[in-house]
């Protein structure tokens, strides 16, 4: 191959090249993100040991009730991607050391915690920790931003992230075992950090109380705090139904006033009388639901009928459940119960008793006649 000789003391060429123009955003980068922003998670059945820890009771409620779904950005998700790669890698450098971990990836161990709560251990050393050989320990592995890792290295995870020390200390509840190795990364200089953790009996049984407490109770629990500016409410995903709207927009079973959790781990059907209902089923309901009176900002009437609620929307008496002309079902509500409520919206259903309130538009814009 030929190369390019210049003389000493020559600068190095410069080349004009014509850059490929380029639209305001970055449509590549746009369209991954877009398409993991459009993946659906599935609500996890149980109440997680890793949200037992969180800071609000009625967070915890809602998202045992599938009434609030966290939505996360493309690069959000994406970031979550990175965390779970990570997992095998810590695994593999784990083991590299000499640890003999067990139950990791694909095998992990299923932790039930009673009732409805339980979860799963990203995996159990039986020996080769340094400095505690022979002990065996849960291993939980978590990925940081550089700012959180910083703070991780100033105090302790207890003090720094105590939903992770939560979740291990019902982890070695669940499993019996006495110490915790906690291992975290930091995703911007891939430092490591780990700390053991020692079994706390009372905090677990503390825990489990609340877990007990919180996915059996029948009414919403009161919120953290009723001020919608205040940091931990102002970034939570419940936000806008605690200090704005507060109706659920999803239905399924867990939103339905019919459903019950009961204490064995199951949930309870009234409408159709079954002490059962299979998890697949949950996640859709079915046409006979009823929005639960907690999950909607009207106030509630007695209905006279014990498949159907009756909530007065602007003063109004608008029926919900299995829907027909005169009732209304729970998406219409979701959609619109303003609408539902209006004497439109009513003399339509009479005399189509089909239709149904599907989208509410701004109608104060009404296009011009035409002669």
């Amino acid at each position: 191959m030929g190369k390019i000789e210049r003389e000493a003391g020559a600068k190095a060429p410069v080349f004009d090249m014509a850059k490929i123009s380029q639209q305001p955003t970055d449509r590549v980068a746009e369209a991954i993100d877009a398409y993991h922003e459009a993946k659906s998670d599935v609500a996890r059945p149980h109440l997680g040991a890793s949200i037992l820890g969180h800071h609000c009771d009625r967070w915890i409620w809602l998202s045992f009730r599938w009434a609030v779904r966290e939505k996360f950005p493309g690069r959000i998700r994406r970031l979550f991607r990175r965390g779970h790669k990570e997992e095998n890698v810590i695994t593999d450098d784990l083991r590299a050391i000499g640890l003999d971990l067990r139950h990791t990836g694909y095998d992990q161990q299923v932790v039930e915690l009673g009732g409805h709560m339980g979860g799963s251990v990203d995996g159990i050393i039986e020996s080769g920790v340094p400095g505690a050989e022979t002990a065996r320990h849960i291993v939980e592995y978590k990925t940081h931003a550089l700012k959180s890792f910083e703070d991780l290295l100033k105090t302790c995870v207890l003090d720094s992230k105590p939903m992770h020390w939560c979740q291990m200390q019902l982890y070695m509840h669940g499993l019996g075992i006495e110490r915790a190795l906690y291992v975290a990364v930091c995703k911007n200089d891939d430092r490591i950090y780990t700390e053991r953790v020692r079994y706390d009996p009372a905090s677990a049984e503390k825990l489990l109380d609340r877990g007990r407490r919180i996915s059996t109770a029948e009414r919403i629990p009161d919120p953290i705090s009723t001020n919608p500016s205040w940091w931990k409410c102002k970034f939570c995903a419940a936000h806008s139904f605690c200090h704005e709207r507060r109706l659920t927009q999803e239905v399924n079973c867990r939103t339905c006033a019919h459903s019950t959790p009961t204490d064995d781990g199951k949930w309870g059907c009234a409408r159709w009388k079954v002490d059962h209902v299979e998890v697949e089923h949950q996640r859709t309901g079915c046409h006979a639901h009823v929005l639960h009176p907690d999950m909607v900002p009207w106030p509630i009437k007695d209905s006279g009928d014990s498949n159907e609620a009756v909530y007065e929307i602007d003063g109004v008496d608008v029926r919900n459940g299995e829907a027909d002309a005169f009732t209304f079902a729970s998406q219409e509500l979701i959609a619109g119960g303003e609408a539902c409520a209006s004497q439109e919206v009513g003399e339509v259903r009479r005399v189509f008793p089909g239709a149904k309130v599907k989208e509410v538009r701004d109608a104060t814009r009404l296009p011009a006649e035409s002669n």
